[in-house]
């Protein structure tokens, strides 16, 4: 009885606590209703024609006039695109649209922003009207903390959904576009949708054959004054653009390599879904660094050295074979939940472990497949993606189908702990996974079966169609089944959902190979490390960069113990000034010792002498094969 009694107290004094004290202001909330057209699936009534002037590439300043036909009077909404496909997330630069003027009949019409979704303009079109002529500009980046810089004295990277607006309550794919761009005088550009070119003494003007709003959005342009196309296929182009015409210097091998993974990709997965494709790649240190999927081509940044450099650009190679995957895995076959009508309707990310997982396991297997990158250097690479998750105490609480909410929930920007909060793991862990998934194909099918098998039945389907066909988890685990049956649909959801297990790292050991940690690094690891800077992650968990400062601390790691966080400076070394050859020395002096690592460290204007009680040395992760013969690794990355 008394339980009951102080059960009730607690009811009272909790409902007291919930009342608004007497005499307090108590408002309700205002109504709101979306005024905003919902998108259908009928024909926009006219073509809207599109003309971008980007000839001030100094400032990187783009000017657009739009005419956009009206079939009747009334309420209207123009939308700027904010949901951007390969984003999986609102990241529309809206921010940059300044100057909108929008006219008809040559008087200026008030447009209103929607005071909910700020991407959308309200225009009340008056009697009579025909057409609305916008005009705005887009000021896009000068400097990387303003974004992706995409215009600079030799180059532009132009992408349609930055410089155009589009009507509200249409599926784009209704929504017909007709787009001239006016790039620099004696500058050429690439893109996927066929142009004709005039060249003047003012400019270069490409006009753009007429395509749908969402064609037209996934088809940038990549535009400079110094730039170079090889054919790799009857279907295929590799169209380069560079800071200085010396980069361009491709070898005939290296063309090669090139034309081998198209040919790699199209007999993995047995269908080509583009009618052609353009390969659109910068190779600068001045344009923002990009790595974007498009069907019918690709928008990718390198540093300098792509070709000139091949040897030490070896890590940034893998770039094109994952981006053209992107053609079959995720523009083609596109999760059901991702797809959208516009780009105002929320994307949900909860198959990328699928769109972006298994595109990253295709990308490292035909960088091999073609030779683009070596077998070996394909084997070390595999070598550090293991580690990272081989020392990512993340998952001990955040389920892989969590991290396909990051998109939303960080829009990529930095983390103070990524080891432990986790950030878009889909990718690398779904390539684990998806690698699990061949050894175990190959394991009930006796060696029969692989997940080329479920390339083929599930991206090979309808050769030359380059619409989407969506899929669903049950479609995937279906797939999986007709090719060997098993519980797939368990199997997977245990892998996407379990928390507090290891590293899913057991069907690269099905398959052959397994993960040591040695003193030296592969040659892979050294070249990477002169991007990212001094990898120290699997011993004291740090990776610092050429200035000393700390850019990544593992959690739980000896580091983390030490209190060393990201942003933290290291000024010095067992008394002597910091260098990350000293930082390695460091930690092969204290091995089997008793010593600490000395450090002097500076966190904004505080300095701390700090210790890390680490005596196991350096280590460097590599695969090891255990597998006799022919492993199902090495048959899976064996050209076709």
């Amino acid at each position: 009885m008394l339980r009951y009694a102080a059960a009730a107290l607690l009811l009272s004094s909790a409902a007291a606590v919930a009342q608004v004290p007497a005499g307090n202001s108590a408002p309700q909330p205002v109504p709101f209703v979306d005024t905003v057209p919902v998108a259908q699936d009928v024909a926009y009534p006219g073509t809207i024609r599109l003309d971008v002037d980007a000839t001030d590439n100094e400032r990187g300043i783009f000017r657009v006039r739009e005419t956009i036909p009206v079939a009747k009077s009334g309420h209207m909404v123009l939308l700027f695109p904010k949901w951007l496909p390969g984003a999986h997330s609102p990241r529309g630069e809206i921010e940059k649209l300044a100057g909108l003027v929008i006219r008809s009949g040559g008087r200026i019409l008030p447009w209103r922003r929607d005071p909910v979704d700020v991407f959308a303009f309200h225009i009340d079109v008056p009697a009579g009207a025909k057409t609305l002529d916008a005009e705005f500009q887009f000021l896009s980046a000068t400097k990387a903390d303003q974004g992706r810089v995409v215009a600079t004295p030799t180059m532009i990277s132009l992408q349609p959904n930055s410089v155009s607006l589009y009507p509200a309550g249409y599926f784009t794919r209704r929504i017909p576009v007709q787009m001239t761009v006016k790039f620099p005088a004696g500058w050429t550009a690439a893109g996927a949708i066929p142009a004709k070119a005039a060249q003047s003494a003012a400019a270069a003007t490409y006009t753009y054959d007429t395509a749908n709003y969402e064609v037209l959005v996934d088809s940038p342009i990549l535009a400079g004054k110094y730039g170079k196309t090889w054919p790799l296929s009857d279907r295929v182009d590799l169209n380069v653009f560079a800071d200085t015409p010396d980069q361009l210097a491709a070898k005939p091998e290296q063309i090669d390599a090139h034309k081998r993974l198209v040919e790699q990709a199209v007999k993995t997965f047995g269908a080509q879904h583009y009618d052609k494709y353009e390969f659109l790649l910068s190779i600068t240190d001045q344009l923002g660094g990009i790595g974007l999927e498009h069907h019918r081509s690709s928008e990718n940044g390198v540093g300098p050295g792509y070709f000139i450099d091949w040897e030490n650009s070896v890590t940034r190679r893998n770039l094109l074979p994952h981006e053209f995957t992107h053609s079959w895995d995720g523009k083609f076959r596109r999760g059901a939940d991702l797809w959208t009508p516009d780009y105002r309707t929320p994307m949900q990310g909860s198959l990328l472990w699928v769109y972006e997982g298994q595109t990253q396991f295709w990308g490292y297997v035909l960088q091999a497949r073609s030779g683009i990158v070596s077998k070996q250097d394909t084997l070390d690479a595999y070598a550090t993606i293991l580690a990272a998750y081989d020392n990512t105490p993340g998952r001990q609480w955040r389920p892989l189908v969590d991290t396909t909410n990051d998109p939303v929930i960080s829009a990529r920007r930095p983390k103070g702990w990524t080891s432990w909060q986790r950030s878009e793991d889909y990718y690398n862990e779904g390539l684990l996974v998806w690698m699990e998934v061949d050894s175990m194909l190959r394991k009930q099918s006796g060696g029969t079966k692989s997940i080329d098998d479920f390339a083929k039945a599930f991206f090979g389907i309808r050769d030359g169609d380059w619409g989407e066909v969506t899929y669903t988890f049950d479609d995937v685990a279906q797939t999986l089944n007709t090719i060997q049956p098993y519980d797939w649909a368990g199997f997977l959801r245990t892998r996407l959902t379990e928390t507090g297990k290891p590293a899913p790292l057991g069907g690269f050991v099905a398959n052959g190979y397994t993960l040591v940690y040695t003193d030296t690094p592969t040659s892979y690891f050294t070249k990477a490390e002169k991007a990212r800077g001094t990898d120290v992650s699997a011993s004291l968990g740090l990776v610092v960069n050429k200035d000393g400062v700390v850019t990544s601390s593992i959690w739980g790691k000896p580091a983390y113990t030490a209190d060393i966080d990201v942003g933290t400076e290291i000024e010095g070394i067992g008394g002597m000034a910091y260098s990350g050859d000293r930082l390695k020395a460091a930690i092969l002096a204290a091995k089997g010792t008793k010593e600490p690592i000395r450090l002097l460290v500076k966190n904004g204007d505080r300095l701390r002498d700090l210790v890390i009680d680490y005596h196991d040395g350096p280590r460097y992760p590599r695969l090891q094969k255990t597998g006799t013969g022919e492993t199902g690794l090495d048959r899976l990355l064996t050209a076709r």
